[in-house]
């Protein structure tokens, strides 16, 4: 049987902060999050002589010059086995909006060109193949198992491009009933690429008092109540390490929260109900999580209400798988 077409579904992810911003134990970053089924990407992949994509208009040029590039690079590092392939991409995670549409791009096509011409699976190979999680490396282990994950950082000296991502140290399920409301504000983008790395390079240490509440929270309130399905204690946890770990990106980004409306539905979604909320990295992707559909169904009325025409929201489930992969094969 030989493989023809690889097809791809991967998922928006959620970073719901970092552990330590200044590195104090020789580990830098670390950090929470979890993946959720939309928004969500959707890519197929076939081998072909060049590398090559396509879309429809609202897979905007960026995303299809990326799609190439990120082939590209998986095919430099495998020198002579890997030749070219045709991608077309169905459904794209809106870019530059705090949901990891980056990472999922990359190691989607990393992914399919593994699976195409036989090569290692592993999601530490691919991104290390593509050049992901030189900072956080939630979007891979949410790529690779899906749930809720927690992961260890970055080790002072690693460099800016390891080629491994920092370590999962743990993989939670979420409980099934508990639901995600995802908006997506129309206003300025997140930060990332070059001016991410320089926003990184100029932010202050946090106060080392901070980074400790940070982590006793996460390993005292928020993980205990995630693995007993405690959703008021769970809601909020996180939201408090979203307040503290916020403040310490407001140099670059003008607040604990980007400002505009992303700002005030955070606000706002903790008056309609939700027992969490936060923004996802840099925004302006912002979340409320709740304990049900219905719960859920409420939420996202009231967001789209907020935003009308301006921005878009998700009422989603967690995912509590990776990727979802399946191929084509033929005689």
């Amino acid at each position: 049987m030989t493989v023809t077409t690889i097809h791809i579904e991967a998922h928006a992810r959620l970073h719901f902060g970092m552990l330590d911003l200044g590195g104090s134990l020789g580990r830098r970053f670390g950090g929470i999050g979890a993946a959720v089924l939309a928004p969500s990407l959707h890519l197929s992949a076939s081998r072909a002589d060049v590398f090559s994509a396509e879309g429809p208009p609202a897979a905007v040029e960026r995303t299809l010059v990326f799609a190439r590039r990120y082939a590209e690079r998986y095919a430099e590092r495998h020198a002579a086995a890997v030749a070219g392939a045709h991608f077309q991409i169905d459904r794209m995670i809106p870019a530059h909006n705090g949901l990891g549409s980056g990472t999922q791009l990359a190691l989607s096509v990393a992914r399919a060109l593994a699976e195409l011409y036989g090569q290692d699976t592993d999601v530490r190979v691919l991104a290390g193949a593509v050049g992901r999680a030189r900072r956080s490396a939630i979007g891979t282990w949410t790529f690779a198992q899906g749930g809720f994950v927690l992961e260890g950082g970055r080790r002072s000296g690693a460099g800016d491009a390891p080629e491994r991502p920092a370590p999962l140290l743990a993989r939670l399920s979420i409980p099934a009933d508990w639901r995600c409301v995802v908006a997506v504000p129309h206003s300025d983008p997140g930060i990332s690429g070059e001016a991410e790395v320089a926003a990184f390079a100029q932010l202050p240490a946090p106060p080392l008092s901070e980074t400790e509440r940070v982590s006793h929270v996460v390993l005292m309130a928020l993980l205990p109540a995630l693995v007993e399905g405690d959703l008021t204690a769970f809601g909020a946890a996180l939201t408090e390490v979203q307040h503290i770990t916020g403040g310490w990106f407001a140099p670059a980004q003008g607040g604990a929260f980007a400002p505009g409306p992303g700002e005030r539905l955070i606000s706002d979604m903790l008056e309609w109900g939700a027992a969490g909320v936060g923004q996802s990295s840099w925004g302006p992707a912002v979340y409320g999580v709740v304990g049900d559909a219905a719960a859920s169904a409420r939420l996202a009325e009231r967001a789209r209400a907020a935003l009308g025409d301006q921005g878009l929201v998700y009422e989603s489930a967690f995912s509590h798988t990776g990727a979802r992969v399946w191929i084509e094969r033929e005689e």
